[in-house]
């Protein structure tokens, strides 16, 4: 237990897991351990940098060997194939290491250490099945840890201050774009086997430091709230009972049949709101140039008053999510995100087109500071966090691959003009989901009283 955080009462006698919805400030009194949500953030920042490098230098790379689109497109796709099947595994069994000594960090390090070699090895490779394999095996490697460090806050910071620590920690993220640009920007062109030794590096580094100022704390610091159940389903575990979650299939079990359904529910309201994202980032520049007449340039530069935006509001957001409750606040999102949907179909120029993703930026920076924490709020214990990280992996990453398509889909039906208004629709939808979730995680409530 941390030093500066008063005792808690045993998870038998915790609150249920609907409460997350709208607590109220007054009962969530423990303070933040920042010194610790630093020090994940930076092992976040660490792996987040090599992925934004990534993203933006190998489709650059595959096409010295690759002419077709369509080709690097599914190559650039593998790595969230991989992070589908991999990140489940690996978070079921960061969850058995998060009560030894060492907790979760030995999959942390170590996955950073081998990852950063075929990284490095990218650009030495001078033919398309030697790239292939590199990039195989750095999303095999990188995956496999990817949702174990996002996992580290929950082993560090209390499960009331948990929102608070994603915004300082989803600050931190948004600054790996601009360090990949810095090294797109001023490395690439005089070595690019330099530029592509950087990120590896910084990472290895980073993971490390953290490792040595966390990891040593880990047997003091782990909350351990690991007994009872949340959700009145029985499937908690308790001193001496054997673990009813020894696989990610006995997981997806509990997740099915869990009664009130409202796990699967926001697993379904994670996979609409990151794909209604994703559509809005990949096809905003076309937009631009099919219906504003802009050039491809500066219809790419439309989403920066939403990074600036989402840069600037995402801590005070977690800080009044943290008041309001997890579950509200997405819904507040959702509504501000159709909001600004709306606010470009409207008037369709270049400064209501900016000012639109920058409103629909900010109501998407509450759901990335909270959807995670929700799903956290309605695991059936804490000794499955590590799974339901990767479970929230599974559904944000199939959103993000399927939903450009769904909404190009609906601009090939009503065209270009018409494509904010259908994310709205879509938006509507996505709402309409997320108020069933709050509903249906009142149920256990009922039941347990």
């Amino acid at each position: 237990m941390l030093p500066d955080e008063p005792p808690q009462p045993p998870a038998s006698v915790a609150a249920p897991a609907a409460l997350v919805e709208a607590a109220p400030a007054a009962e969530r009194p423990e303070r933040m351990n920042r010194s610790a949500v630093l020090w994940v953030a930076l092992a976040i920042f660490a792996q987040e940098s090599v992925w934004n490098f990534y993203d933006a230098q190998v489709p650059a790379q595959l096409r010295q060997f690759v002419s077709s689109a369509t080709v690097i497109g599914l190559i650039m796709g593998l790595d969230t194939g991989l992070g589908v099947i991999i990140q489940p595994w690996t978070g079921l069994i960061s969850d058995r290491l998060a009560r030894s000594r060492t907790g979760r960090w030995p999959i942390v390090v170590a996955g950073a250490c081998v990852a950063a070699v075929p990284f490095a090895l990218i650009p030495w490779a001078t033919g398309l099945p030697m790239l292939m394999l590199c990039i195989f095996a750095f999303g095999l490697t990188a995956n496999s840890f990817k949702g174990v460090t996002e996992t580290l806050v929950s082993d560090y910071v209390a499960p009331q201050q948990r929102g608070r620590a994603q915004g300082f920690i989803k600050a931190g993220v948004s600054l790996t774009i601009i360090v990949s640009a810095l090294i797109s920007l001023l490395v690439v062109d005089h070595s690019l086997k330099a530029a592509f030794a950087i990120p590896p590096v910084l990472m290895v580094v980073m993971v490390t430091l953290s490792y040595c100022f966390l990891g040593r704390r880990h047997p003091t610091a782990l909350r351990r709230e690991d007994t009872g159940t949340r959700t009145g389903t029985g499937t908690g575990t308790g001193t001496g009972q054997a673990d009813p979650f020894s696989s990610p299939w006995a997981v997806l079990k509990d997740l099915v049949r869990e009664p009130s359904r409202a796990r699967l529910l926001l697993m379904a309201g994670i996979f609409c709101f990151a794909g209604m994202w994703a559509a809005l980032r990949s096809l905003t520049t076309p937009y631009g140039t099919e219906v504003l007449g802009m050039t491809r340039g500066a219809a790419g530069g439309i989403a920066l008053p939403g990074a600036i935006a989402f840069l600037v509001c995402v801590v005070p957001l977690a800080y009044l999510s943290h008041r309001l409750g997890e579950l509200r606040m997405i819904r507040y999102g959702i509504a501000l995100f159709v909001a600004g949907l709306l606010v470009g179909f409207a008037e369709p120029t270049p400064a209501f087109t900016a000012a639109s993703v920058a409103i629909a930026s900010i109501g998407y920076a509450v759901f990335s500071v909270n959807g995670l924490v929700a799903l956290w709020g309605l695991a059936p214990n804490n000794r499955v966090l590590g799974a339901y990280t990767g479970l929230y992996t599974v559904a944000s990453a199939s959103g993000m691959a399927l939903g450009p398509a769904l909404l190009g889909a609906t601009v090939d039906l009503t065209g270009w003009r018409y494509m904010f208004l259908n994310a709205a629709v879509l938006g509507a939808v996505t709402f309409a989901v997320f108020t069933l979730v709050a509903r249906r995680a009142g149920r256990p409530l009922a039941a347990a009283s």
